[in-house]
């Protein structure tokens, strides 16, 4: 069972999700070029719905080991089978059903939440090129129900472009955005308001990211001897 307060669903062992946080941040620093950009905008306490563009299988795992905070990740039930099943849930994530009604996760989340936890969501629901074009009401729908903030966080660098070859030590870069409220109140205008709410934030922050990534790769290099 994991420790009261935890923040982590029971199950969970919050000194194995540390551990692996621990060491897949060393990890993620062998195999990436990682900046996070603006991460003392992240609160250190309180109920988060983390919410980020979603492009490669490894956006999770990288975000889940650079994050400051223990974080519970909805993921997609196919993942839940033998070995890695049982080491996810001891991790502490969350298990759902794509394009099915289960609510059990969901409760799970908000009681999380509402003990002041963070969970993370993919908004878009499927992998994409991230420029979050639409979004599901899930993360909206966790922040009401929780009474949590959303923190929007853009990522790129992951995903290989399509024909290219493998990268060594490729350049990741995490752009985290100012935490907000969404729409309180009931019924699904609201909920249309709220996940609209999510999906622009959540898109302005992926496109501020890629102007950010354009103006450097366009920025003129240096001379020897020229001052930072």
């Amino acid at each position: 069972m994991s420790e009261q307060g935890s923040g982590l669903p029971d199950g969970a062992w919050p000194r194995l999700h540390d551990a692996c946080r621990r060491l897949g941040r060393l990890l993620v620093h062998v195999l990436f070029r990682v900046r996070v950009h603006r991460g003392e905008l992240i609160p250190r306490t309180g109920p988060l719905v983390l919410v980020s563009n979603h492009t490669a299988f490894l956006d999770g795992p990288v975000l889940f080991c650079v994050l400051r905070r223990r974080s519970v990740f909805l993921v997609k039930h196919e993942n839940y089978r033998g070995p890695l099943g049982r080491f996810l849930r001891r991790l502490g994530q969350l298990p759902v059903r794509r394009g099915a009604p289960d609510r059990t996760p969901l409760l799970t989340a908000v009681h999380l939440l509402r003990s002041g936890g963070v969970v993370a969501v993919f908004p878009e629901g499927t992998r994409g090129t991230g420029e979050v074009v639409k979004a599901q009401h899930g993360a909206a729908w966790l922040a009401r129900s929780g009474e949590a903030l959303v923190l929007p966080v853009a990522c790129r660098g992951i995903r290989r472009p399509p024909g290219s070859w493998p990268r060594f030590r490729p350049r990741v870069d995490v752009l985290v955005g100012e935490p907000f409220a969404v729409p309180v109140g009931k019924g699904r205008v609201v909920l249309a308001a709220a996940t609209e709410r999510v999906r622009s934030e959540l898109s302005g922050l992926v496109s501020e990211l890629d102007r950010l990534l354009a103006g450097e790769l366009g920025a003129p290099k240096k001379a020897k001897g020229d001052r930072a």
